[in-house]
């Protein structure tokens, strides 16, 4: 049970919670496994969503050794694809502004720890409109380990000066809501309609369908 008194840092996840960017992975994912030969939703792609898209290639390359290019660029070609698709397609998910400017005018701290490179969060937040909502961001890609690992959560609650028990993460995969639990802070999921819902609600404190709905909880305290 979330005690939302005692909230008063919130970080969110980047990819399916502020922007929704799931689609445009999956189809720079399916476009670039399948120039090394993988079909990206035959082999089950879904196991690595929430990953660090480094290790989404190593996963898979450990399982379907490739040859005719290296990890490295076929991480760089799936960042490239990304990057042309947010500025051509990026679009806020549902309520995300009206969530933030609630939190922003009770003095939250906000912060977002997301899996994606640094590129692609200041991508994201530029073609949405609201990096001047966030006290801190931060990539895992400049941690030691990604989700579900939970040190990008760890280290943006200390960005924050936040204590992991009044952190409230906001989450749509399970890798990332393993990751925020482990981080020992509050976990709301919200499934962006891509993921398998059934696991995340295990270990979230608690699940909505969307951010509007998440906002009607706390307007309603």
């Amino acid at each position: 049970m979330i005690d939302y008194k005692n909230i008063d840092t919130v970080i969110f996840d980047m990819d399916g919670v502020l922007i929704d960017s799931e689609p445009l992975w999956k189809a720079a994912e399916i476009k670039v496994f399948a120039t090394i030969g993988i079909d990206f939703i035959k082999v089950g792609g879904e196991k690595t969503v929430g990953l660090r898209i480094d290790e989404v290639v190593d996963y898979w390359h450990a399982l379907y050794p490739w040859k005719n290019k290296t990890q490295v660029e076929v991480v760089d070609e799936i960042m490239l694809e990304m990057v042309n698709g947010i500025k051509a397609n990026g679009q806020p998910m549902k309520g995300v502004v009206e969530l933030l400017e609630f939190f922003k005018s009770k003095g939250m701290k906000i912060g977002l720890a997301s899996s994606s490179y640094q590129i692609l969060i200041d991508t994201s937040l530029e073609k949405i409109g609201i990096a001047h909502f966030f006290d801190a961001t931060l990539s895992a890609q400049n941690c030691t380990y990604g989700k579900p690992h939970p040190e990008v959560y760890i280290e943006v609650a200390k960005l924050l000066n936040s204590e992991p028990q009044n952190c409230l993460v906001i989450e749509d995969s399970l890798n990332g809501a393993i990751a925020g639990k482990a981080a020992k802070m509050n976990v709301v999921a919200v499934p962006d309609g891509t993921h398998e819902i059934s696991e995340q609600l295990k270990v979230a404190d608690l699940r909505v369908d969307n951010l509007n709905e998440l906002l009607d909880v706390f307007l309603t305290m």
